[in-house]
């Protein structure tokens, strides 16, 4: 059974998370790391697949200022997306030789460790047909953009648990315009527990991967995945 280190991160500037993600996706390929599973909050930004339409975002340069909201082009699939507190993302950096040599299947094994998650709450999720993420009666509460590498993974995921859906307002989500977006809060009407679903999703993920969860604090994983590097997460 594979180990998966599971680590979470606190509230991320998004660069700062970013580039402690890469390293470790650096060093996984390498092999002298094993499995992980990053999860974080991010301060609000907005970020741009490599396939996004520019014209996709919205709001205006005065807008973003005004809202201390910064955008990122980075190298997931898909479009433009929302980040920002109440929502949980999660980056596994996964050696999928380890798994199976599948990126369908693995989004879809992504998308089922959301489902199981969302269950807990008694939210009943779907996939919906042609689409990545996980939806509840037509509205994306969950987004996927992924990059694999020789088969090792980074990007991932990210949750509605009780985030500002008007920051969705500002953009055409993942490109898609004629579908909404939700959040647990909304659909059960109450604040829920950013830790708690956290903590599920964690379950969640190592179950549907098969894997062993170990669960390591943040400053330990720098030190043991970055070694001597100096890598801020100062919020």
């Amino acid at each position: 059974m594979n180990e998966l280190l599971i680590t979470d991160l606190g509230r991320t500037h998004y660069k700062e998370a970013w580039e402690l993600q890469k390293r470790c996706w650096e060093r996984r390929r390498a092999g002298t790391i094993g499995d992980a599973l990053l999860l974080t909050e991010h301060h609000d930004v907005y970020t741009f697949g490599k396939g996004s339409d520019e014209n996709h975002l919205l709001a205006s340069e005065k807008e973003l200022v005004k809202g201390g909201i910064e955008c990122f082009h980075v190298d997931r699939g898909g479009d433009v997306t929302y980040h920002g507190p109440g929502q949980i993302v999660g980056y596994p950096i996964l050696d999928l030789n380890n798994y199976f040599l599948d990126i369908h299947r693995y989004l879809r094994s992504i998308e089922e460790a959301i489902i199981l998650t969302l269950r807990t709450w008694n939210i009943e999720s779907t996939r919906e047909a042609g689409l990545t993420g996980v939806w509840v009666k037509g509205e994306k509460i969950a987004a996927l953009g992924v990059k694999v590498s020789r088969w090792v993974t980074m990007h991932g995921f990210a949750l509605n648990v009780n985030t500002d859906l008007t920051k969705f307002d500002r953009i055409i989500p993942c490109g898609i315009f004629h579908k909404g977006v939700t959040s647990m809060q909304r659909l059960l009407g109450e604040n829920i527990s950013v830790e708690e679903v956290r903590g599920r999703i964690g379950e969640s993920f190592a179950k549907v991967f098969g894997c062993r969860r170990v669960e390591m604090p943040m400053r330990e994983l720098v030190q043991r995945f970055a070694a001597s590097e100096q890598i801020s997460l100062e919020a």
